[in-house]
């Protein structure tokens, strides 16, 4: 069964509590969004509530798949530039396909619904995100049409000893 994807759900407390076991499993799994396992919703929840205030504040969006049984299974967080001279191309941010719903081909549904939504902004004629160096990702990315840009050696350290490439992609709409 496909996932079905809404852009800016409403915030209820379903959705966020969705959202935050969402990006604890994938964390807990080994995904590179933004922490390094083992972690907990609580130590993810701060940073949660970063993005739920940058929606509110009209600075982000966000982009949710739910499964066929109605649960989170997928996001990404749009984020506008502010610079005047930046403003047509938007950031993608935590995208992420629970762990479950991996080798479905639901990772790239989510990019495909982004650069749909993308594509719906005004003005906006690329996407950009950044992934970690090391598990593929940037292959992956690839293989959905974005492009490595830029890549900054040892930027991102997972643990003492373990320092990753901090890669940038662009997805240029058409």
């Amino acid at each position: 069964m496909p996932l079905t994807f809404t852009l800016d759900p409403a915030v209820t407390p379903a959705l966020r509590d969705g959202i935050l076991d969402l990006w604890t499993d994938v964390s807990n799994a080994g995904g590179s969004v933004g922490f390094v396992a083992p972690v907990t919703p609580e130590e993810i929840r701060p940073e949660l509530v970063k993005h739920l205030v940058a929606m509110a504040e009209g600075r982000t969006r966000l982009l949710v798949g739910h499964d066929e049984a109605g649960n989170v299974a997928a996001t990404a967080f749009f984020s506008f530039n502010t610079h005047r001279l930046m403003k047509h191309w938007v950031w993608l941010y935590t995208v992420m396909v629970h762990p479950k719903h991996q080798g479905q081909g639901y990772g790239r549904d989510l990019l495909a619904a982004a650069a749909d939504a993308a594509r719906g902004f005004d003005g906006t004629a690329a996407i950009r995100l950044t992934c970690r160096g090391g598990q593929g990702l940037e292959t992956f990315y690839g293989s959905c049409g974005y492009r490595e840009v830029g890549r900054v050696p040892g930027a991102i350290r997972v643990a003492p000893g373990d320092d990753r490439d901090d890669i940038t992609m662009l997805l240029t709409l058409a």
